[in-house]
């Protein structure tokens, strides 16, 4: 009796299991952009209290997310304000934080921005390095922010690492600018590129003074 008793436990618990299996949610499939900005380090940035850079050779910033307190730093003078009151003082500082933010941060504006709108992949030949890659195209709203209805065409690898990118102000069929990605550095997780390129012209951009800052 015993015995009988102890095998409709066993059968009963492996039933039980096997419900909880078939009941458990499937993880739905990352998205293109999730996996890019993961493959740039996308879930350490929870854990960032400070981002300071400098963008070309004249704007430097400290930025801290979590308040949203952004500080632009020249040669001339420096700018301290908070993103969440923005005045008509604080907003030519802050369209040019936008930017360069989004030169350091494209693989998370994925994530961030609203408004968009991210194409299925292709694979296709890069306009740089004539090589081919795969190629998503990020469009932004014809409504708000500072540069509505612009598209960027992002090209990237197997990794899903940013190689390259074309600019398209206006969803401009014809490109206005198209550089590398390149001098990729490990800054506490987050995988940055610091050198921007226009492949053959005498042209470049420089992202330097790096610094993140973890909780």
């Amino acid at each position: 009796m015993k015995k009988s008793i102890l095998i409709l436990l066993i059968a009963g618990l492996c039933f039980s299991c096997q419900q909880e299996k078939k009941s458990a949610p499937t993880a739905e499939p990352l998205s293109v952009a999730q996996k890019i900005a993961n493959a740039h380090g996308f879930e350490h940035w929870n854990k960032v209290s400070e981002l300071q850079f400098t963008f070309g050779k004249n704007r430097s910033w400290i930025w801290k997310p979590k308040s949203n307190d952004v500080t632009l730093m020249t040669s001339k003078d420096t700018i301290s304000y908070n993103r969440a009151s923005i005045d008509s003082l604080s907003q030519k500082a802050d369209r040019a934080f936008i930017n360069d933010k989004f030169w350091l941060l494209i693989p998370f504006q994925l994530i961030w921005d609203e408004g968009i709108t991210i194409s299925e992949p292709i694979k296709t030949k890069a306009p740089v390095s004539k090589t081919e890659m795969n190629k998503i195209t990020l469009t932004y709203s014809n409504e708000g922010g500072y540069t509505p209805g612009d598209a960027y065409d992002l090209f990237y690898g197997t990794d899903y690492i940013i190689k390259e990118w074309a600019f398209r102000k206006g969803n401009n069929p014809e490109a206005g600018l198209v550089n590398t990605f390149e001098n990729y550095q490990d800054f506490n997780g987050l995988k940055l590129a610091l050198d921007h390129k226009k492949g053959d012209a005498d042209w470049s951009l420089p992202l330097s003074n790096v610094k993140v800052t973890l909780d």
